[in-house]
């Protein structure tokens, strides 16, 4: 049974840090692209990093560049997304994404983890 598990969510403050997990399970987890996306009610669901399958390749949303680092760790199936001088506009659900690298219509959500940034 596939699973992606998101934690690390929460209510932080202006300036502030938090770490995302998603912990991953029933699938090959090394051949997946895997992803963090969020969405804000009302607004459709946006990419904020990619990790590549193989290798350390990355990419970024503008509005998270030098703030955000996605990391992943093969060996214990999770992918982490570092978040750092958060804004109230980082405020919303996110979720990771698991994306076959080969077949990219094999794709798995998780079921997302608040983050609110407010004073």
């Amino acid at each position: 049974q596939v699973q992606l598990v998101e934690s690390g969510g929460g209510l932080v403050q202006p300036g502030g840090s938090l770490r995302l997990s998603c912990a991953a399970s029933g699938f090959t987890f090394s051949a997946y692209i895997m992803s963090w996306y969020r969405q804000t009610p009302g607004k459709e669901r946006e990419l904020v990093a990619t990790m590549a399958s193989v290798g350390s390749s990355t990419n970024y949303a503008d509005a998270v560049k030098g703030r955000f680092t996605i990391s992943r760790d093969n060996a214990k199936k999770t992918v982490y997304l570092q978040m750092n001088s958060l804004k109230p506009e980082d405020t919303a659900v996110y979720y990771c994404k698991a994306q076959n690298m080969l077949i990219r219509t094999n794709e798995y959500w998780g079921q997302g983890t608040q983050v609110t940034v407010s004073s």
